[in-house]
């Protein structure tokens, strides 16, 4: 057994949702629920395999009838994401920058977010993350804000790729701070991170959320 199977109460739908398109793409299986008619026989055979083996006996039984993968796949999303479709809102309403002690985690819990809104059907656009991670600053952090709208970031993986430098030079700076606390040669200033960030391209940010 790859992950955990799915529960008949479904609590943990959105985990094995994400578990099973991840184990379907990496076998090359995962056209069999986005295009189903354009997979192979073998190929829904093989998913449709996949799939019931993670589910409990219960739900194997309830869904015996359905042999074709897009179909279970489309029953079991409308049995469950109605019931989760709000606690995933509430995670995303709830979700701060400035919760987070680094970009990466931050990066993270959104990708992770996102993904399962998309799961339920819910559309998230890349300005949505944007005005996400923007809106959500710490107050006090008016550098991230003054090199945002200076920059005009117009993707959320830009944004986050200017993130990440303010924060490896402010790192840098911190560590040089405590080796030489009695010199200034070593600080790096704020026209200095203005000038790496203005050569970061799109799309630099390890982790796509698309």
């Amino acid at each position: 057994m790859d992950y955990a199977i799915l529960n008949l109460s479904g609590d943990n739908y959105l985990e094995w949702a994400m578990n099973t398109s991840v184990t379907l793409k990496s076998r090359g299986l995962v056209r069999s629920i986005i295009q189903g008619d354009y997979a192979t026989r073998s190929e829904k055979l093989r998913a449709i395999t996949i799939m019931r083996h993670h589910l409990t006996e219960e739900l194997r039984n309830q869904y015996l009838h359905i042999e074709n993968l897009r179909d279970l796949w489309t029953e079991l999303k409308s049995r469950y994401t109605m019931v989760l479709l709000p606690k995933v809102k509430h995670e995303w309403m709830s979700l701060r920058f400035q919760d987070f002690e680094t970009v990466a985690e931050f990066h993270f819990a959104l990708s992770r977010v996102v993904y399962q809104l998309r799961l339920c059907g819910e559309e998230v656009t890349d300005n949505d993350c944007l005005f996400k991670t923007y809106s959500t600053f710490h107050p006090e952090d008016l550098l991230s804000k003054h090199i945002y709208i200076e920059r005009g970031s117009t993707t959320y993986n830009d944004l986050i790729s200017c993130l990440t430098v303010i924060e490896n030079n402010k790192v840098l700076k911190r560590s040089s701070e405590m080796r030489y606390p009695d010199t200034n040669e070593t600080d790096i200033d704020q026209d200095e991170s203005k000038r790496v960030v203005s050569n970061i391209t799109q799309g630099v940010a390890g982790i796509s959320i698309d």
